[in-house]
């Protein structure tokens, strides 16, 4: 399975966050997940709106765009982005086959 897939005209994106990471970067792969760093803090749910602050920037779309679909209070997440036409470059190489 690919970290990153289209769904229809949508991407989902399964993560692996690292909060208090430092700065905000896609750093490669851990499992079959985006290892994603994220400076924010894993309290209130502060991590989990820098990661989809972090992701909409990354794709161009708004955040109301970037759906957490799961992984609410686990590093483990899956993320899905509404009405990106394409996948941003920084991202591109972790497709499956790319």
């Amino acid at each position: 399975m690919s970290a990153i897939r289209r769904d229809g005209d949508d991407w989902l994106l399964d993560c692996w966050l690292q909060p208090r990471g430092g700065r905000d970067a896609i750093v490669g792969l851990h499992d079959d997940a985006l290892k994603i760093r994220i400076g924010a803090p894993p309290v209130d749910g502060a991590a989990n709106e820098a990661l989809i602050r972090f992701i909409a920037a990354e794709f161009g779309v708004s955040k109301s765009s970037v759906i957490l679909e799961s992984g609410q209070t686990s590093r483990r997440k899956r993320l899905r982005v509404k009405g990106a036409s394409a996948l941003p470059v920084s991202l591109a190489g972790f497709i499956a086959g790319a």
